[in-house]
C-alpha cells in the first residue's frame, strides 16, 4: 500500500460516516412521533345489569378508549355488582378498590342534593342535549368539579356523556288519569325525582334497576320508572305490567357519568386524559344515535305483545311542573351550593331554549303533516 492510499482511506471513512450521519438524521425528523405513554389497564365498573343496554352503552364507551389509546390504555369492564353494588360505585372508586365506573349523578344523591342536578335537573324546557351544553359552556364543568373537589371531597374525577331521550312516567297496575293518583302510590324513582314524587304525595322506595321488576311483582311497589323501552323490556316490565305511561317531566334531561380514581388519572399522560375525556364526547353522539333506533323498535314491539302505551295525562305533567317549583325553592333555602348551580341552570335554560322555541318550527306540526296523528 503506498502512502497515498494510506492517506486517503482515512478521509473516505469520514465521508461515509458524515453521509450516514446526515442520513440517520433526516430519517430521524421525518418519523411520525410516537407515544411513549406507559400501557394502564383500569378495571371499569358499570352500575347496569350485564343484559340491559345500558351495560351496552358502557361497554360501547371502553371500547372507544381502548381503540384510541391504541392499546395504551385500557378499560376492563365489569358488570354491576361484579366489585360492589351499583349505588356503591363512587365510594368504590374513591377508596381505589375500582379505577373508575359508568353510572348517572343521581346514585350519589344520598350525599348531596345537588348531585342530581348534574343528571336530572329541573325541566326547565331542555333536553339532555342542551343540558350537557351547559356543562361545556354554560359553567357546568367548573360547578361539578366543585362539588367532587369542595364540597363532598371525593377523589374522583368525572366526565359526562350519552344524552337521554325523555324518560316515561313508568309502568302501573293500572293507568293513572289525573294528578290525585298519585297520592299514596307507591313508586319507584331516584335522584330528585324521589323529592318531586313525595311532593306529590307519593310513597317513594328507591332502588336498583336490577331490583325492581321483582318488588313490582310481588306488590311491594305499585308503579316505577327506569328509563326507556328498550332497557325496561330487558328488565321484565311486560311480564308483570301492561300499562305503560310515556311522557313525564321527573326525568326530561338525563345524561351518564363515566368517573376515574382522581389520583389514578392525575398520574395518566395528557394523551391518556385527553382520550378519556374525548371518548366520553364521542360516546355521547353514538349513544343517542343507537338509542333512538333501539328504542323506538322496542317501543312498538311492546305494542305488538299487547302493552298499553299511554301518554300522561296533561294535569300529572302540569302537577309535575308545579311540584319542581316547591322542590327547586326549598332545596335552593336548605343548601346554598344548590341554590348556585339552579341559578346557572335556570339562566342558561331562559336563553337557550328561548332561541330554541323561536328558531326551531314545531315537531307535532310537521310530523302530523306527513305521518298523521298516530
Amino acid at each position: 500500500m503506498t502512502e497515498g492510499t494510506a492517506s486517503a482511506q482515512p478521509k473516505s471513512d469520514r465521508r461515509r460516516f458524515l453521509a450516514l450521519a446526515g442520513a440517520t438524521a433526516a430519517a430521524t425528523v421525518a418519523a411520525p412521533a410516537v407515544s411513549n405513554a406507559q400501557t394502564m389497564t383500569l378495571r371499569f365498573q358499570s352500575t347496569w345489569p350485564q343484559r340491559d343496554i345500558f351495560h351496552e352503552f358502557c361497554n360501547d364507551y371502553a371500547a372507544r378508549v381502548n381503540a384510541l389509546s391504541g392499546g395504551r390504555l385500557r378499560l376492563e369492564v365489569l358488570a354491576s355488582g361484579a366489585v360492589v353494588p351499583a349505588f356503591q360505585l363512587q365510594d368504590a372508586v374513591h377508596a381505589g378498590i375500582l379505577d373508575g365506573g359508568h353510572g348517572v349523578t343521581a346514585y350519589w344523591f344520598g350525599k348531596n342534593k345537588a348531585y342530581s342536578l348534574f343528571g336530572t335537573p329541573p325541566a326547565y324546557g331542555w333536553d339532555a342535549h342542551n343540558f350537557l351544553a351547559w356543562m361545556n359552556y354554560g359553567g357546568g364543568y367548573d360547578l361539578y368539579n366543585e362539588l367532587l373537589t369542595q364540597i363532598t371531597r371525593v377523589n374522583v374525577v368525572g366526565f359526562l356523556t350519552g344524552p337521554m331521550p325523555c324518560q316515561p312516567l313508568g309502568w302501573f297496575k293500572r293507568e293513572l288519569t289525573q294528578a290525585s293518583d298519585l297520592r299514596g302510590l307507591k313508586y319507584r324513582t331516584v335522584g330528585l325525582a324521589a323529592d318531586l314524587f313525595n311532593e306529590l304525595g307519593s310513597a317513594v322506595t328507591i332502588l336498583a334497576g336490577g331490583e325492581i321488576v321483582p318488588a313490582l311483582e310481588r306488590g311491594l311497589i305499585d308503579g316505577a320508572e327506569f328509563n326507556n323501552p328498550t332497557s325496561d323490556s330487558i328488565l321484565g316490565f311486560p311480564d308483570v305490567s301492561k300499562t305503560y305511561m310515556l311522557q313525564s317531566y321527573h326525568q326530561s334531561a338525563e345524561a351518564f357519568e363515566v368517573i376515574f380514581n382522581k389520583s389514578k388519572f392525575d398520574a395518566m399522560s395528557a394523551e391518556q386524559k385527553a382520550i378519556i375525556k374525548f371518548a366520553a364526547e364521542s360516546a355521547s353522539s353514538d349513544m343517542y344515535w343507537k338509542a333512538l333506533d333501539r328504542y323506538s323498535k322496542d317501543l312498538a314491539a311492546l305494542r305488538a305483545r299487547g302493552v298499553n302505551v299511554i301518554k300522561t295525562p296533561d294535569s300529572i305533567l302540569k302537577a309535575q311542573l308545579e311540584a319542581w317549583d316547591k322542590v327547586v325553592a326549598r332545596l335552593s333555602a336548605e343548601n346554598p351550593f344548590f341554590k348556585k348551580v339552579i341559578d346557572s341552570q335556570r339562566a342558561w335554560a331562559q336563553r337557550t331554549v328561548g332561541y330554541e322555541r323561536i328558531n326551531t318550527p314545531s315537531r307535532e306540526m310537521s310530523y302530523t303533516h306527513f305521518f298523521g296523528g298516530s
